[in-house]
């Protein structure tokens, strides 16, 4: 296999990096210092500028999270550590002759977990289709998604929103770098799945990231993830409660912990708020301060949001892969009882009747799925729509290996196609049944679109704006369609419920 060293300037210094088939690789590009000492729990820093040559070729640290997601290989782990704010960068291998729309990745995992080094997320697919395509890590957890500010001291100061700061700031590097490596820094589109597409709709409604990206593309974004203020300074103290401290001296426990104890702690409180607070979670953005002022989809739906063109769907069975590996979401029938237990009784009866058979499991893993993802896309959908071009999808295709395997059109298949999966490795024998050909098909139309949204903000022909007049959905599968205000009766059924 050919591979050439390839060098380039950026505003920090020079950095190398790897040609390898059709695209060049830049890994573990610093965005930010370190935020480790005195700079943990603090807004970010540029990178410092370094002398000579920096190698790029390999990945370096993942946020600090439970080692058993950091496999990325046989047998092989990403190490982890707070040092983790770095880039990676991919683009053609042949310089283009105009500047290629560029599309920036962030990655899922409930603000929890996850990495821009997992091999799904490489992303040479979409750059060898005409496009620099950028993936970024961001602290996770206790040290980056959990608002702890309302512990701060005159001494040990702490801000909030940190993975927000994070991400924008690599949007800044972004705008400033790109260039270099063929990109255009004023057509950047931001793309995520799950907690990567829930961030994505909340730097919609950040102040600090206007003109930092014309379009956005939310994959499955999650529900319940936002949280007021208040809300957060409870979960903060009961998180330093965990480690031992009180209001007074939580600042310096949260300083003086190392970050496996943190990240324990975290996982405690999380367990804990399964049973005490269903619904509710500990991580996530929070509103009500200069950073993010107001609820995201408050802010979308009065027009105080950026007024990019969006992206916004979700898969046809969200909740089968939570029901097999993750029990994360209500998708019992004691679970949902809990949840809708404080909701007036004609809401509660109208949610449960948009889901016949229930309890019966496949009714509950429905219920499950659209309370977690379903709900946020169709809120995000109507509320955005209001004032700028919105595209709302579903994707309901599986191969028959994983309608066999009982998970079909589940959270995070569409990322199969995204990154073009089925055609390389180990995503090849999910075809094996006879579904290359169509495997093939549906993700060259997914790919074919998302460009055509980076480059233009259309997403390609056939594809209707969402309006709240028809509600117009594409569907992407062996029958590739439009549909209009689909399960009309379950997006109803939600309306006017809220866990708060």
């Amino acid at each position: 296999m050919h591979e050439h060293r390839v060098r380039v300037q950026i505003s920090t210094g020079t950095i190398e990096g790897f040609a390898r088939d059709g695209v060049h690789r830049w890994r573990a590009i610093p965005y930010a210092r370190p935020p480790v000492g005195p700079l943990r729990l603090r807004a970010p820093h540029p990178a410092e500028p370094w002398s000579g040559v920096r190698h790029c070729h390999g990945f370096g640290n993942c946020a600090p999270q439970q080692r058993k997601y950091t496999l990325i290989g046989l047998g092989k782990y990403q190490p982890m550590g707070e040092d983790c704010l770095t880039l990676n960068v991919v683009a053609p291998e042949q310089p283009p002759a105009e500047q290629l729309p560029v599309l920036v990745f962030i990655h899922g995992g409930g603000y929890l977990l996850g990495s821009s080094a997992t091999p799904i997320y490489d992303g040479a697919a979409l750059a060898r289709r005409g496009c620099v395509y950028v993936s970024v890590n961001y602290r996770l957890g206790a040290l980056g998604c959990m608002d702890l500010s309302a512990l701060s001291t005159r001494e040990h100061p702490i801000d909030g929103n940190l993975f927000l700061r994070d991400l924008v700031l690599a949007l800044q590097w972004v705008r400033d770098n790109i260039a270099v490596f063929g990109g255009d820094p004023a057509n950047v589109t931001i793309f995520g799945e799950s907690a990567g597409a829930h961030a994505v709709a909340t730097l919609m409604a950040v102040p600090a990231a206007k003109g930092l990206f014309a379009q956005a593309i939310s994959e499955s974004p999650a529900s319940g993830m936002v949280r007021s203020a208040d809300v957060a300074a409870d979960f903060a103290h009961r998180f330093v409660e965990l480690l031992g401290a009180g209001a007074s001296d939580g600042a310096a426990a949260l300083l003086a912990a190392r970050p496996t104890q943190l990240v324990r702690a975290l996982d405690e409180l999380i367990d804990r708020g399964m049973t005490d607070m269903p619904g509710a979670f500990a991580v996530g953005p929070s509103y009500g301060d200069e950073y993010l002022p107001r609820h995201p989809v408050d802010a979308m739906r009065d027009g105080a949001a950026h007024p990019v063109p969006l992206i916004v769907g979700t898969n046809a069975e969200e909740g089968r892969l939570f029901r097999r590996f993750l029990p994360l979401l209500p998708m019992t029938e004691q679970m949902i009882e809990i949840m809708l237990g404080d909701t007036d009784a004609e809401v509660r009866h109208r949610i449960i009747s948009a889901y016949p058979g229930y309890p019966s499991a496949q009714a509950c893993t429905q219920l499950g799925g659209d309370f977690a993802f379903g709900t946020a896309a169709w809120e995000i959908g109507e509320a955005h729509s209001r004032h700028a071009p919105t595209y709302m999808y579903r994707y309901d295709y599986a191969p028959r290996t994983l309608h066999w395997s009982g998970m079909g059109a589940t959270h995070a298949t569409e990322l199969l196609a995204v990154f073009d999966i089925y055609r390389t490795g180990p995503g090849a024998l999910l075809t094996l049944a006879g579904d290359w050909r169509s495997a093939r098909r549906v993700s060259s139309d997914v790919q074919r679109r998302w460009l055509a949204f980076g480059r233009t903000g259309v997403p390609g022909d056939g594809w209707p704006v969402y309006t709240a007049d028809d509600r117009a959905v594409r569907v992407f599968d062996r029958n590739p369609r439009v549909e209009y205000d689909p399960h009309a009766h379950r997006r109803l059924a939600w309306q006017g419920f809220s866990l708060a």
